[in-house]
């Protein structure tokens, strides 16, 4: 290791121990909350009692500004530009493929319609500190990706959650169909299994390719919701049911909590060690 380097490195230690005296590491942090939104089984729900709102309020606990693309913040001077709702891919029902000059009027109209939508989230992905990602394998999203990516390009933080992805009611389903000797059945729902696809993921393995975008130190196999739901009075939902039946090893909100008072080291496969992480760059503003 280099001189340069290992002052900088006893430069970030001292730091660490400044902030984690202060006990409040987070106030006045950034985070972005990304994660499928278009997919989901219902964008009302989502909105209203989805993952964002539990993580949302914890984060809020430690002073920290989240923004959720739900409910964007209103723009200067363009209140209106890039809101979002549950209503919001009905206007995607226009889309055509017609190769006519009617046709490309109606995609460049579409493409106008969401680039504010792209427009608003990228520029909070950019201005945050650091990305809380929701990802599950079965659910398809691309703005999750392009967000986890831009955050990446920045060395920012990205605390990556891949649940375990089951299928009970198609497993009831099966055995079911089994039991009743319904082979035309079974055959179907097997046909359904590959074009849906519905594949399981119960060891909530995430794709490779993030395994090689997003530091192994960020990864989470659920939000351990279960711990502080008294404490914030969260409806049991599909959320819980889903963590009783397959309790995180390592849930996101724990980590977060220790995080406020002091940044986690992360895994050096060079060094053989844990070392200071200088991706957590949340300024102090009382310094300046």
């Amino acid at each position: 290791m280099s001189t340069k380097q290992s002052a900088t490195q006893e430069t970030l230690a001292v730091r660490s121990r400044q902030l984690a005296q202060k006990k409040n590491i987070l106030s006045g942090a950034t985070v972005y909350l990304s994660g499928p939104m278009d997919f989901v089984a219902s964008r009302k729900e989502e909105k209203e009692f989805g993952w964002r709102n539990r993580v949302g309020q914890f984060l809020k606990r430690y002073k920290v500004t989240v923004y959720d693309p739900w409910y964007k913040p209103p723009v200067k001077g363009m209140r209106h530009y890039g809101k979002e709702d549950e209503f919001s891919t009905q206007k995607r029902q226009n889309w055509t493929f017609d190769d006519s000059p009617d046709g490309h009027k109606t995609r460049a109209e579409l493409c106008d319609e969401f680039w504010p939508t792209l427009h608003v989230d990228l520029r909070m992905t950019d201005t945050a500190d650091f990305l809380v990602a929701f990802v599950p394998t079965n659910i398809y999203s691309v703005g999750t990706v392009h967000e986890i990516v831009m955050a990446r390009l920045q060395h920012k933080p990205v605390l990556f959650v891949s649940p375990s992805v089951t299928f009970p009611v198609y497993e009831e389903l099966e055995a079911h169909l089994k039991e009743k000797g319904d082979e035309k059945g079974q055959a179907m729902l097997e046909e359904l299994a590959k074009q849906a696809p519905l594949r399981s993921n119960p060891g909530a393995m995430p794709s490779m390719w993030y395994m090689a975008l997003v530091d192994g130190h960020y990864f989470f196999d659920g939000f351990g919701f279960a711990q502080y739901a008294g404490e914030f009075g969260w409806r049991k939902g599909a959320l819980d049911l889903h963590d009783e039946q397959c309790p995180p090893k390592r849930p996101l909100l724990p980590y977060l909590e220790a995080l406020n008072m002091q940044i986690p080291k992360r895994y050096d496969l060079e060094q053989d060690k844990f070392v200071e992480n200088p991706e957590w760059l949340i300024f102090d503003d009382e310094d300046l």
